[in-house]
């Protein structure tokens, strides 16, 4: 394989380095120059880990492959057995609209437009800054604003429910 190849080319290659490094004396260019071998000889060995592991070397939480998880999609779906997990649809009644209404009418008009497009619409928070020409921290805070006060109304059952 490629890969195999180019571990072995690098590791004589970082072999060399390691020679010419021993070679240096002890003069002030000299020390220079070992000092310039040895960020080359650390390079090739970060390299080398990273060929050999497909990962990059250092990280030990797997950060780099966060959400592989949320892209991987299953090629063979009768491995997996058929949920019907599709929530039936059912209309409120009016006691209940009036509860979301009493829960939504506390919000700033940007909160709620931040709120229910993430919330009810999944839009996530950079679509929602890009929509409302506002930052992602700005919509990140109306949405935390918007569901303390959500949580603060619905702790205190006023008039909610």
């Amino acid at each position: 394989m490629w890969v195999n190849r180019m571990i072995i080319e690098y590791e004589d290659g970082r072999k060399d380095l390691q020679r010419i490094k021993n070679n240096l004396g002890d003069s002030e260019i000299d020390k220079m120059d070992k000092s310039q071998v040895n960020g080359m000889i650390n390079d090739m060995s970060f390299a080398i880990d990273w060929m050999r592991t497909g990962r990059r070397p250092g990280n030990l939480r797997g950060i780099d492959r966060r959400s592989v998880y949320q892209r991987t999609a299953l090629v063979d779906m009768d491995l997996m057995p058929i949920l019907n997990i599709q929530p039936d649809t059912r209309e409120l009644d009016e006691k209940e609209k009036q509860a979301l209404v009493n829960m939504l009418i506390d919000l700033s008009h940007r909160e709620r437009q931040c709120y229910l497009l993430h919330m009810a619409q999944g839009w996530s928070m950079q679509e929602i800054a890009d929509e409302l020409n506002i930052k992602k921290p700005t919509v990140q805070k109306f949405i935390e604003r918007a569901k303390k006060k959500i949580k603060r109304k619905l702790s205190c059952h006023t008039n909610v429910i």
